[in-house]
């Protein structure tokens, strides 16, 4: 067996085995529109551009691709879902041209959003005959921005649903709600967050498919500080403080890179010097910590002579 040294290995590499590993798993996820090799790139390019995400756990990197396949979305392309690292854990979630892709794969109704801002013209009526009208100016500034709005329309009715926020509002809605603090995503992409938060309310009134139903439920997770994964066919949510919310199993933090090779000489002198056998070791550190397949394999190498 070799032994090759993860620490040699870039961030980039690891993740690309990891998933050249599992294909198999991401191709059995992926609806027909989508392929494993393309998913791949995705996530690899999001990963690249990313020094938080860099520092993420490659399974759970893997197990957001895995959910954002089953929504049928895919990262970084046109805003339709991002990759956002919190506590060492990649977290899947859907942009909001994903919402607005999901309604209109369904058929059954159509929906938008607008962000209004300084120096445009815009003007709106809510009640039994609402409209809304927003002539964009120049200004793009998101420090200029003023408000944000959603509207929705099903087939064959006479009025849409129309929501419309000021960015203040906004802004105490996710201070109200966010349980993950400046990590929120919201903190670097305002308004990618914001023209969200009124298309959430007017998906509430719209025909929901399955895949959509299931991407606002993974949106909430993540403003929870909650991760989301695809296991057995089935959407689990999980705490990234460290409780399996489904189970209540305790989760147990991942051994970082640095953690490993920090550790690494005193346990490979444990076995070299036949205190402990790979397994034993191997058990014993994930009593404390999970250890990922390349660090166990790693290890399993120390007892090859």
């Amino acid at each position: 067996m070799s032994n090759t040294n993860l620490a040699t290995k870039t961030p980039q590499a690891v993740l690309n085995g990891y998933f050249q590993q599992h294909k198999g798993q991401l191709q059995a996820a992926l609806p027909k529109h989508l392929n494993p090799d393309r998913m791949a790139r995705l996530a690899l390019t999001e990963f690249s551009k990313n020094s938080a995400l860099q520092k993420c756990d490659p399974k759970s990197v893997f197990s957001s691709i895995i959910v954002l396949s089953q929504l049928g979305l895919e990262p970084g392309i046109d805003g339709q879902a991002y990759l956002v690292p919190y506590k060492g854990v990649c977290t899947p979630i859907p942009g909001w041209k994903g919402y607005v892709d999901l309604v209109s794969r369904a058929g059954r109704a159509t929906v938008w959003t607008g962000a209004v801002f300084e120096g445009d013209e815009f003007d709106y009526q809510l009640g039994d005959a609402p409209f809304l009208r927003h002539r964009p100016g120049d200004e793009n500034d998101e420090s200029k921005l003023t408000h944000v709005y959603a509207i929705g329309r099903v087939k064959g009715a006479e009025f849409p649903i129309i929501e419309v926020w000021t960015k203040g509002k906004v802004a105490k809605h996710r201070d109200k709600f966010n349980k993950v603090g400046k990590a929120h995503y919201s903190f670097n992409n305002f308004e990618m967050y914001a023209r969200k938060i009124p298309l959430l309310q007017v998906l509430k009134y719209m025909p929901k498919s399955v895949e959509l139903q299931n991407a606002m439920e993974v949106d909430l997770a993540s403003t929870q500080g909650k991760s989301t994964d695809y296991i057995n066919g089935e959407f689990v949510t999980m705490d990234m403080d460290g409780v399996d919310t489904e189970t209540g199993e305790v989760l147990l933090p991942v051994c970082s890179a640095e953690s490993f090779e920090a550790k690494k000489a005193g346990w490979k002198s444990a076995i070299e010097g036949g205190k402990k056998t790979v397994n034993d070791l191997i058990k014993f550190i994930e009593s404390k910590e999970t250890l990922t397949d390349e660090q166990k394999m790693e290890i399993a190498s120390w007892g090859v002579k």
